[in-house]
């Protein structure tokens, strides 16, 4: 039941913010459904925890140590930024950017969003999780268009495009993964696409479609994971949608979809007793981390570097769960704990020193520590963590991929090393010379939402000195099941 409400509560925001979100408590009203939302994924999560993996409304949700970790994540994040883009949205009406019918467009598509990215992620049903990933994509589309400018409306359709290519290879290999399962369940055919069965089975399906079918679902899921070479959709995204859509884009869309990725991985490492997967999607994440890191350094506008630091960081992910095993299947579920809260930290103060700023080119925004010593710090060890300085926990989790790679693929532990190395260059030069230089920024006129900022630094920071017990065997249990 619990799960249900987890689900009927966003998408009834969707509805009565879609008719009142034009409103001037269309914020706070916001926020007090993410909150709720929250508050059932806690009680989900402690569900789960006391009493095992579930099974929901005829076994079409599915809810295990794996999910649940990133059901509650999403939860967390979708809170804290809907909380941000109270005073951010409010800064952007001050402006004259948004009218109130773009921010009642604003606040139910937001809501639309995180009750697509909650069905993906509780979903038995892998025919239902394609719907899913799909309804994801065409809510953010209208919120990447937003603003409704020449720049705006052309990223929009660049990320409908590319990620609807994605999706058709995506709904290819989950028809291929139909077929092979009807085979294997006989008069169950209906309820081939359910996870549970397949994974019951999943020694029997035929390896060589099975194999075939990953290839489709890799491409295409892993366009949204902002993959190389169809990642180019993702900076255009964040750097012309609304701040508040750039860290939940980063910090979640992407995790689901690789979610989607993990899950059928252990399908296909089942039924091929092969390492074809792992080396696929070690090889796209390597490529991901590296051609990422070399475009960090072409930026001018500051979303646009952390879009690329977004698939920078996906590849390292990528790669970790790759390789597979306990350590580096802990390591990457730890990475996507840490970069989802880090990055959408960095988006909230990046939207406010753009704001202050009134652009969002680097070499225009200087002098933050001066007029906003909190956004100023809060830019500055956010880059300190993403980047992987200790004790952060970024750096605990890049440094178990690392160790492993060293151990287990001694051969990419150099490219790792250079993805790394590049990606701090670029990034640190940049954001430095924005917070400690001459300052030439204004004030805003709604005071910023800085406790979410600081509430993830801390978390980031926390993870990175001490993980909690019952956090490490909850990760520890979801690095198993994976395999």
């Amino acid at each position: 039941m619990v799960l249900l409400w987890l689900l009927a509560i966003p998408l009834l925001g969707c509805m009565v913010l879609a008719l009142f979100g034009a409103r001037r408590w269309g914020a706070e009203a916001n926020v007090a459904f993410s909150a709720a939302t929250l508050a059932a994924a806690v009680v989900l999560t402690e569900h789960v925890i006391a009493d095992g993996p579930m099974l929901v409304a005829h076994e079409q949700f599915f809810v295990d140590p794996f999910n649940v970790f990133l059901i509650a994540l999403t939860a967390l994040v979708g809170f804290t930024t809907s909380v941000f883009s109270r005073p951010y949205m409010r800064v952007e009406e001050h402006h004259g950017r948004v009218n109130r019918r773009r921010l009642r467009l604003y606040h139910s598509m937001y809501q639309l969003f995180v009750f697509t990215m909650l069905l993906a992620l509780s979903t038995n049903n892998l025919g239902l999780l394609w719907v899913a990933m799909e309804a994801a994509t065409l809510s953010t589309v209208l919120l990447v268009s937003l603003y409704r400018t020449a720049a705006s409306i052309e990223a929009a359709w660049k990320y409908f495009i590319l990620c609807g290519v994605g999706i058709a290879q995506a709904l290819f290999g989950t028809i291929l993964l139909y077929f092979a399962a009807e085979k294997v369940l006989g008069a169950e055919g209906s309820t081939a696409l359910l996870w549970t069965h397949l994974n019951a089975v999943k020694g029997q399906l035929e390896p060589t479609v099975l194999g075939l079918a990953f290839v489709f679902l890799l491409v295409g899921y892993g366009t949204k994971v902002g993959l190389a070479p169809l990642h180019n959709w993702l900076p255009d995204a964040h750097a012309e949608g609304p701040t508040p859509i750039s860290a939940v884009l980063s910090g979640l869309l992407l995790n689901v979809a690789l979610y989607a990725v993990v899950r059928c991985k252990v399908l296909v490492d089942g039924a091929t007793h092969s390492l074809l997967a792992g080396r696929l999607m070690m090889g796209f994440g390597l490529l991901s981390a590296v051609l990422a890191a070399f475009f960090l350094w072409r930026q001018r506008d500051i979303k646009r570097l952390f879009g690329y630091s977004s698939i920078e960081h996906m590849g390292i992910i990528t790669f970790a769960f790759g390789m597979g095993g306990p350590i580096a299947n802990f390591a990457a579920l730890l990475h996507m704990t840490v970069h989802s809260l880090t990055k959408s930290a960095i988006f909230f103060a990046v939207g406010h020193a753009a704001q202050k700023a009134g652009t969002q080119i680097m070499d225009d925004i200087r002098g933050l520590i001066v007029v906003s010593p909190t956004i100023g710090w809060g830019l500055m060890i956010g880059t300190l963590a993403i980047l992987g300085m200790p004790p952060f926990g970024v750096f605990t989790s890049e440094f178990l991929v690392l160790t492993t790679a060293m151990r287990e693929h001694a051969w990419a532990t150099p490219i790792l090393l250079l993805a790394l190395g590049i990606a701090f260059a670029a990034i640190f030069t940049r954001v430095q010379a924005m917070v400690f230089g001459d300052t030439r920024l204004q004030r805003l006129p709604h005071s910023p939402a800085l406790l979410p900022v600081f509430a993830h630094l801390l978390l980031v920071l926390v993870l990175g000195v001490y993980i909690p017990p019952a956090l490490a065997q909850w990760y520890r249990l979801a690095a198993a099941l994976i395999g």
